[in-house]
């Protein structure tokens, strides 16, 4: 019977996940290319660092704005349909930057990205709760969270490659061609959901009869005795407001890293935008094999706090280091690496907690709740370092606001977070790692 379960969840994984993590990455690419178009755009346009950073942080607005209502339109007519909507819409949206010439303008598009995009990342982690059980689901989110990794690995260097070698190629500067050339694919990825995805397991036909059957025991045994079905309920319970605060704490770590890393790269030395690039993939790649083995072995374990914990605390450490030497391009890379580490590895664990206390319209609504109201930090940690290095013209108070961030985020896991969302879960169906997807 394991060994069914787990040929059945891997045969889940292998149809879905590698398609949903290009298209995050890609999301990701059209989120943050922002911070590479900076290298060339900001003095094109005449921009201020703290324009930048408002222009930075105005895309969740609109992600926080239309979050909750993008999930609940996806659990009412369903994941294929509504994740197509927006990649096609935020693909067409992002890449109209290019056209941007003011500040107006780039507050706008910027906007106008975070409305098109709302509701993707909440919509996956809900759609993966209609295949895979509690007691898998830290593996499953370590391996779609590895598309931020991922989009880090590939991302810097493409973007580097494109601001400085596509530069003036037709009439168009490289910022203009970075955002045309990771915008329209999203197009294309979109219309690709429409035949690819399947809005849950009855759906599927690929899978039999007997497989159906099976996933669903599977799914129904493992269902929370406290978990919410009703949305109007889910915002009278206290552990989703303590959930979103960490939540918005925890991504001050990785906003801050995301947007700001390739300018604290080049300040340590590196003039080169392609260097800069290359050199950017390194604390990605880092933590997205990092982040595997974080999601596995919470897993193994069923321990949830510590392994989220000492994430969040290594981040901290890593943000702290990084103000210290930021004047050294080897010390800055290292502390850098342990901060990304930190600040992305703790992803996979933090998204089984929701799923514990809700269900149905209201895991809709729940989930993209915590998830809009965690993208705050996405507003306050881009804007806040381009304040400090406006008024300083130095980042390393910035850094350091940030590492406190994540140090109050350890301190809410130890403890304030209910021990019901963090207490050990049954270990995942095979004791033997190797069994596992």
């Amino acid at each position: 019977m394991t060994e069914n379960i787990q040929t059945l969840y891997r045969k889940v994984l292998l149809r879905f996940i590698p398609f949903l993590i290009v298209c995050f990455v890609f999301a990701y690419f059209n989120r943050v290319n922002i911070s590479f178009a900076k290298l060339e755009m900001q003095s094109d346009l005449g921009f201020s660092d703290a324009a930048y950073g408002l222009g930075a942080s105005i895309f969740f607005v609109g992600y926080f704005l239309f979050e909750v209502p993008s999930n609940l339109i996806l659990h009412r007519v369903g994941a294929r349909r509504w994740i197509a909507r927006i990649m096609i819409t935020w693909g067409v949206v992002s890449a109209s930057m290019m056209f941007v010439t003011t500040e107006t303008q780039f507050y706008v598009v910027r906007f106008l990205i975070g409305v098109a995009e709302a509701g993707f990342l909440p919509g996956v982690v809900l759609y993966l709760t209609y295949w895979f059980p509690a007691r898998e689901r830290a593996k499953v989110n370590s391996v779609f969270f590895t598309a931020i990794a991922i989009s880090g690995v590939i991302g810097g260097p493409v973007s580097g490659f494109v601001i400085s070698q596509m530069h003036s190629f037709m009439g168009l500067r490289g910022w203009q061609w970075l955002f045309l050339i990771e915008g329209l694919p999203c197009v294309l990825l979109g219309l690709i959901c429409l035949r690819f995805l399947d809005d849950g397991i009855d759906a599927a036909r690929w899978l039999t009869h007997q497989e159906k059957i099976l996933l669903r025991k599977n799914l129904d045994t493992t269902k929370d005795a406290q978990a919410t079905h009703s949305v109007a309920h889910l915002f009278r319970r206290p552990e989703v407001l303590l959930l979103s605060v960490l939540y918005i704490l925890m991504l001050m770590g990785l906003y801050g890293f995301t947007f700001w890393a390739p300018q604290l790269i080049k300040n340590s030395g590196v003039s080169d935008p392609f260097n800069v690039g290359l050199l950017s993939a390194i604390p990605y790649a880092a933590a997205g094999i990092a982040m595997v083995w974080v999601g596995r072995h919470s897993d193994q374990t069923g321990e949830r706090k510590w392994h989220m914990a000492l994430c969040v605390l290594l981040g901290a450490l890593g943000y702290l280091l990084s103000g210290l030497f930021a004047q050294s391009t080897l010390l800055s890379m290292t502390a850098l690496t342990l901060a990304a580490i930190g600040v992305i590895a703790c992803l996979s664990v933090f998204w089984t907690m929701p799923p514990r206390m809700m269900a149905g319209a209201a895991a809709a609504g729940g989930i993209a709740f915590i998830n809009s109201m965690g993208n705050l930090g996405g507003v306050i940690s881009p804007y806040m370092v381009g304040k400090v290095v406006s008024v300083t013209h130095s980042p390393v108070y910035g850094l350091y606001a940030i590492a406190a961030a994540s140090l109050l985020a350890f301190i809410m896991i130890v403890w304030m977070i209910p021990a019901h969302l963090i207490s050990r879960e049954p270990k995942a169906s095979s004791d033997n790692p190797s069994d596992n997807f």
